[in-house]
This record gives C-alpha cells, structure tokens and sequence, in this order.
C-alpha cells in the first residue's frame, strides 16, 4: 500500500518495507535504551564521605569496616588531588586515596600506621619525592568492569604530572591465608608471580606494571587473611626528573638528527674538500640539528692525491690528512652549533693502523671510537688493525655509541653500549655491494629492537677511479626504531633514496624508548635472563694477529711513508 503524504502506511495491514534476508525495520518512535552505566572520574570530594563509607563497610567487614570521618576529611584537606573515584550515573563506586612522602624517611620496612600518622596523614609531604598508596576500593558488584585499572592508570599520570619518582604501596596478599600451612610470604607471592596461584589483590597489581620489592610483616596486624603480611610494591616513574635549577641546556626528550649520503668525487687538495664538507655541515645544521653523521672513509678521494699504487701504502699516506680533517670538523662542530660524527678515518701511529670515528661536539670537545672488528679485505690489502676499547659518549642530547660498519654486526658491542645507557646508536659504513650492505643494514635493525635504542646509518654512494679498494660504493642511508605500536609499522624512521647523494633529516622521541622498556609488547631489555648469561668485556688481541697474517706480504715494510704534499 502507498505511504501517505505524511510518510506514513494507510491501512491496518500495511506491509513492512522490507526485502528478503533484511532485519525488520524498528517500530517507529521507539524510545532509544539508557546506556546502563555512565562512568565518570573525579577527584573526592568531603561529602561524598557517606558513599564511600558504604563502599568500604563492604569491603573490609572483616578488617575494621570504614574509616572514621575526620580520617576522611584530613586526606581530603592536606591533598586533594590525590583522592580519586569513579561514579557511575552519579553514584560513586570506586575509589583510589594516596599522599605524598619523602620515602627515605620511612624507608622499606615501615608499617601502614607510621606511614599514615595512625590516620591523621600528618605524614604527607608536598615536596616529597613518592606518591604512596593509602588505599584502593572497589564496590564489590561492580568488579568485573575492570575499575581498578583506571585507578591506577588515573595514579601514574598524578604521579608523572607531579615529577615524582615512584608510586609505592602496601599491598595485601588475602590468598595466602589459603596458604600459609604450606609455604612462607615469599615463596607464594614468587608463585603468584610466576602465575601458579592466583591472588585477588596482588595479580591485579602485578598486572599493572608493579613489582614487588620486599615483604613488609606486620604492615597490617589485623589482616587475618594476610597473616599480617604485606608486599612492598613499587611503580617507576620513567619521566621523572631530578629538580635542577638549570634553565637551559636540560637533556632532550625529542631530537633531531641529520645523515649524509655522501658522493665520492674526485677532489683537487684539501682545501676543496673542506668545502664540501662545509657545505652538508651547513645544510643539516638550518634545520636545527643536534648532530650531523658522516660515512666510513668519507675522506677516501684523498687517497688520490697521493698518487701510490700499493693499497697498504696509499691508505698510510691518505692518514696524514685525518688530523687536519679532524681539526676543521671541530671548528666546524662549533661554528655552525651542531654535533657532528665524523664518519671514520684511516689514523696510523706507532706503525699501527687504524680506523677511527671522531664524535665531535658543538661544545668543542672531541672523542673517539675506534673500528674493533676489521674484516679480512681490510687486514689483507691494507694491514688494517682492531681498535681495544668500546665507549658510550655523553652529548647534550642523551649518551649515544658509535659503531664503525663490520662492529654493527657483533650484538656483544651494541649490549654493552646498552647497558650504559646509549639511546642512539650511530653506524657509518662503507660497503661497495648491495650484499654487503644488506648485512650492515639487518644487523642495525636487529640493533635497534634487541636494545631498544634508535639506529643511524650511512654510506658513501659513486664511484672513485684511481683508488684500489675502494673504487665502487652502494649505500642506503636510514634511520630504524624498536618495533612496537608507538613507532613506524616498519621501523624505519628515514630512508635514502639508494645510491643518490642527500641528506636525512629525522626527529626522534626519546620519551618512546622509556614507554618501550617499561610497558612495551616486549621488553627486551628487562627481560633478559641474566641468571642464566652475561656480555663481559675481554681485552684480546689473537685475532689482529690472524688476520694481519692473511697480508703480511702487502704490508709496507717501514712507517716512514708521506704524503706527496705539505698539510697545514
């Protein structure tokens, strides 16, 4: 039947305007259902007392039932931002009550009564340096909707926002009591832990990213069900730092890093080659920069210039420019305000050779790396040897580590530098196949998840006639993260484009790395079984010896070699 003027079916027995297979229309003006919860978080406020108190009388009916309420009214005056509680169309329902201390005033073996002032909260300390846990509550008929996980989550952000250092709590342990005949505190909270046992209360907090640091007894002494017992649980604050009174010159959370492609060509002196050095200095310094990385032997077109045959010979002379080069990279380092690493060169002393990387800061202070692992085509053509010491290098924008080319593809070195805290770790390479780059390229990548840092790499791209060795370069610069949620889907930051000259502008979020290893999808780092292995540092030379014995035959015979023109 037709549908009126007014879009409405005449007739009693209208039919529905409906295909086969479609659901039924809904009956017209059919009212829409109220939500059956609407959950709000706000801070408590002094006459929601009434409500809390029915929560808390049910909560702990065995354990004292509800404080009084001028206990109530003292944590609401001395710190009220720290009394949370969800309510759910209006009614409150859960809640979560802390302060703030100066924990080493108390120190680990405090029971709940000292560290509230027996109730009065005179404990509380807004210069503190902790928010302590007085007491987390749910309504038991509302504990399947996960409330305590807010609470918690509502905590930390107080606790980041506040730049306190932790969040610590007691925390009872009511499924011990089912227990205690069979085993000490200990051994059923490393059971609740290792998810043999179950407890109400601390599986829920361990699940929160808490983790215990002892076992307090007689934290609570009426807590039949805990016998008493209690777990010293403690959450870091990532994103706390010490108070300073410094307005400038504070560590970086997001930093910018630059990368040079570098074009091998043929230059005229040095001069000349200063000049193009300059000019990616800068370039990648305009986009405000904190540091600018060069390729492995990006000096080589020196080698050119010293007209020898013999590859170990040429290589010996080409390391007379490595100083001067050294000098104008730190004059420039300070001259455009930007850290700059650069690359590696050939450094020849005490009849040895070398291959070094000079991390030189904007400050005007220098450093090295040298290459510890050469690979056989060095030792054989040029006599090449090992460096002997490893070092992570403090910079105005976080500690970073330097691995020359071959060195990224041993883990020990990057763990290491790890465990002293690099953040990001810079590769120049030299490769002249898209093999042997693709090795550089995967272990860094391997790098950058296996110790959740940021990984920089770059070569040299070109050609370069008249220098045995080094003649032909492939190289695609980039930059990898971790790869988790909060980083690229590829975790890759920057790329080149392959075998072009240019330069790679990347900014990195050094605040990401810290969610990484605290609450990441894995936890490379914190997860290692060092019960089980270690990474130790070994000082050994047998293997320089090895592979200098593969060449000897090619090595030059005296150090007394020059270039065949004057450095100033």
């Amino acid at each position: 039947m037709a549908a009126s003027s007014h879009g409405k079916t005449g007739g009693k027995a209208a039919k529905k305007n409906t295909l086969p297979g479609m659901p039924a229309q809904p009956e017209p003006n059919t009212p829409t259902p109220e939500p059956s919860h609407k959950l709000v978080l706000r801070t408590l406020r002094r006459n929601d007392f009434k409500e809390v108190k029915t929560i808390m009388d049910k909560v702990y009916s065995n354990m004292e039932g509800s404080w009084a309420n001028d206990e109530y009214n003292a944590l609401i005056k001395k710190f009220p931002e720290g009394q949370i509680c969800i309510e759910d169309n209006g009614k409150i329902v859960a809640a979560a009550l802390a302060i703030i201390v100066e924990y080493s005033k108390f120190g680990d073996k405090h029971t709940y009564a000292k560290i509230t002032g027996n109730g009065k909260f005179d404990t509380h300390d807004s210069d503190g340096d902790t928010l302590y846990g007085v007491d987390v509550f749910v309504d038991p008929e509302y504990r399947s909707l996960r409330l305590g996980r807010r609470l918690y989550d509502a905590r930390k952000e107080l606790c980041e926002s506040l730049n306190l250092r932790a969040m610590v709590a007691g925390g009872r342990i009511p499924g011990y009591s089912n227990h205690s005949g069979d085993m000490t505190p200990a051994k059923y909270v490393e059971m609740v832990r290792n998810k043999e046992l179950t407890d109400p209360i601390l599986t829920f907090q361990l699940a929160n990213d808490f983790y215990v640091r002892k076992i307090i007894r007689g934290y609570l002494p009426y807590d039949s069900e805990s016998k008493a017992y209690a777990t010293l649980l403690e959450w870091i604050n990532v994103y706390h730092e010490e108070e300073t009174d410094k307005l400038i010159g504070n560590q970086k959370s997001n930093v910018r890093i630059g990368i040079v492609q570098w074009q091998m060509r043929a230059t005229k002196d040095l001069e000349d080659f200063f000049q193009q050095m300059e000019f990616f200095v800068d370039t990648v310094s305009g986009y405000k920069s904190d540091c600018v990385l060069f390729p492995e032997f990006f000096n080589a077109p020196m080698m050119a210039l010293t007209n020898e045959e013999s590859p170990s010979v040429a290589i010996r002379s080409m390391s007379a420019f490595t100083e001067p080069i050294k000098i104008k990279m730190m004059e420039l380092a300070v001259s455009y305000n930007i850290n700059i690493i650069a690359g590696s060169m050939p450094l020849y002393e005490d009849g040895k050779l070398h291959n070094v990387s000079y991390l030189c800061r904007r400050d005007g202070t220098v450093d090295e790396q040298y290459k510890l692992h050469v690979t056989p085509d060095e030792a054989s053509y040029w006599g090449m040897r090992g460096g002997s010491q490893l070092r992570c290098f403090d910079t105005d924008f976080g500690k970073i580590g330097i691995l020359i080319c071959y060195d990224v593809e041993f883990p020990e070195l990057s763990r290491m530098l790890s465990d002293e805290g690099m953040k990001i770790l810079f590769v120049p390479f030299w490769t002249d196949t898209k093999n042997a780059y693709q090795r550089v390229r995967l272990c860094a990548q391997a790098r950058a998840i296996e110790n959740e840092c940021y990984v920089a790499i770059t070569g040299s791209v070109g050609n370069l006639p008249r220098v045995e060795n080094m003649d032909i370069q492939y190289s695609q610069s980039a930059v990898f993260s971790p790869s988790d949620f909060a980083f690229p889907h590829d975790s890759i930051v920057a790329e080149a484009t392959p075998n072009t000259e240019m330069t790679l502008i990347a900014d990195l979020n050094l605040d990401l790395l810290k969610d990484l290893n605290t609450s990441g999808a894995v936890r490379n780092l914190r997860d290692r079984r060092k019960d089980l292995y270690s990474v130790s540092w070994v000082k050994k030379t047998e293997r320089d010896d090895e592979l200098l014995s593969q060449g000897e035959e090619r090595a030059p015979k005296t150090s007394t070699l020059h270039p065949p023109i004057t450095v100033a």
